[in-house]
């Protein structure tokens, strides 16, 4: 993993140094998610159902282009990540969990095609989840032993991802997200009823989301020429 990122940086930097920059600007917007996880409790595969988070997802990018068919993206997000277990308890059927946390992301990536109309795009992204929350469902009915923690150790300190998309003309966003990161911290430990236990000892879920983005907001962008000492008027910013 680790080779990865490095081989992404590199990559960015090398661009960066070959190609002389023409445009920077701004974008941001909302993302409507559909979030499912490949599940391992214990051997139990679950029942994986579409989780649908359309609020509280916001991202902000820096655009900065090389020229008309590539550049780097980079920025800030914050999402509402998580999936839904419809049977955690192989020998309970009737019993549903649903896990999320809010993360904060930073992005970075490349993207090639028209940048003006059509383009594709992909990167790594590391995030830090920084609320935690579980709910559990017998029968439809959502139980009373909800759990919600600020900054919890119930989950790691940091996420590994990978993103790819399309952007459409007019700003439309199509993207594929994968965390390399287990969804839950194994280690971490409770005490329930006098005894010191991991809940989440042999509990692997990787989550995997598709999403729908917009960019609803674009900032004037910023051109950069090449100064000419010969005609001072040339040297326009």
């Amino acid at each position: 993993m680790k080779k990865i990122i490095f081989f992404v940086f590199i990559t960015i930097f090398s661009l960066s140094g070959i190609v002389k920059a023409q445009k920077f600007y701004t974008t941001s917007g909302g993302e409507m998610i559909f979030s499912f996880a490949s599940i391992n409790n214990n051997g139990n595969s679950g029942n994986n159902i579409m989780r649908w988070s359309p609020v509280f997802n916001f991202q902000f990018f820096g655009n900065y282009d090389f020229s008309k068919n590539a550049g780097l993206i980079f920025g800030a997000a914050v999402r509402n990540v998580g999936y839904i277990d419809g049977n955690p308890d192989i020998d309970n059927s009737a019993y549903k969990k649903k896990y999320r946390t809010y993360n904060l992301g930073l992005p970075v990536g490349i993207k090639v095609g028209n940048l003006d109309k059509f383009f594709l795009y992909g990167g790594y992204e590391i995030e830090f989840p920084f609320n935690y929350k579980e709910k559990t469902f017998v029968n439809g009915s959502k139980q009373d032993n909800k759990i919600t923690a600020w900054f919890s150790k119930r989950t790691p300190v940091f996420y590994h991802t990978a993103f790819a998309g399309i952007q459409f003309p007019y700003g439309l966003n199509l993207k594929v997200k994968y965390y390399f990161t287990n969804f839950f911290n194994e280690d971490f430990e409770e005490i329930t009823d006098g005894a010191t236990i991991k809940p989440y000892a042999g509990m692997k879920a990787n989550i995997i989301y598709f999403s729908l983005s917009f960019d609803l907001f674009k900032n004037y962008s910023v051109d950069y020429h090449e100064f000419h000492p010969k005609n001072v008027n040339d040297n326009v910013y």
